[in-house]
């Protein structure tokens, strides 16, 4: 069955590694951080000048003035530290992240993404999502495998406007992982979410794949 949107999270929690810095983008995203694996050492960062996030607050502890890129509010950690948000995109800017996890609302096969604006709706900007899929050193797209309307979202091209142009590595939907060749040449299937089958996928993904199931 496909996974929900907690183990979705905990699916990209597996790309964490020791030492990483990382950037989650809001949604399903902000779940990785209940994930990290025991043991390992994760600094999360976020556009609007915190390196160093801490869990969600209860409610007794929520401070409106401590809030991520997303507007949620957040903790701070002992080794929490604060900085413009200049400081921060050239963080982000000078390849200094090593890992974000982002939602989307296409990829396509080239690695293509669109994820900040559907034409005709109300748009504040596209935050920080054009300098995370440039600057960072490992774009990684969670996201439902289709829309609402039961369309691929992982397509041969995007027909949304772009957020960057060939930057994804790795797609995580709720019926599988695509990884997306370096060269940009197509996708490979890597992986199934539990009872999904490859006929589940073929019949639900616009974009030319190859099948090389691990593990």
């Amino acid at each position: 069955m496909p996974w929900s949107r907690d183990q979705l999270a905990e699916r990209a929690s597996k790309e964490l590694q020791d030492g990483y810095y990382v950037n989650l983008g809001i949604g399903i995203p902000t779940l990785v951080a209940n994930y990290i694996p025991e043991g390992m050492t994760v600094t999360f960062q976020s556009e609007n000048g915190m390196l160093g996030m801490g869990p969600f607050p209860f409610d007794d502890e929520v401070d409106p003035d401590l809030i991520n890129a997303g507007k949620q509010t957040i903790t701070e950690l002992d080794e929490t530290a604060y900085f413009s948000s200049s400081d921060s995109f050239a963080m982000i800017r000078g390849g200094h992240i090593n890992l974000t996890i982002l939602g989307a609302m296409e990829v396509a096969e080239n690695g293509d993404i669109a994820n900040w604006m559907i034409p005709g709706k109300l748009v504040k900007g596209m935050g920080g999502a054009m300098d995370l899929v440039a600057g960072v050193k490992k774009v990684v797209v969670v996201m439902e495998h289709a829309n609402k309307h039961g369309e691929s979202k992982v397509l041969k091209a995007c027909t949304l406007p772009l957020t960057g142009t060939r930057v994804v590595n790795l797609i995580i939907t709720n019926l599988g992982v695509f990884d997306v060749k370096p060269d940009g040449s197509g996708l490979v299937l890597i992986e199934l979410a539990p009872e999904v089958t490859l006929e589940e996928i073929a019949a639900k993904t616009e974009a030319a794949y190859e099948v090389a199931l691990r593990g």
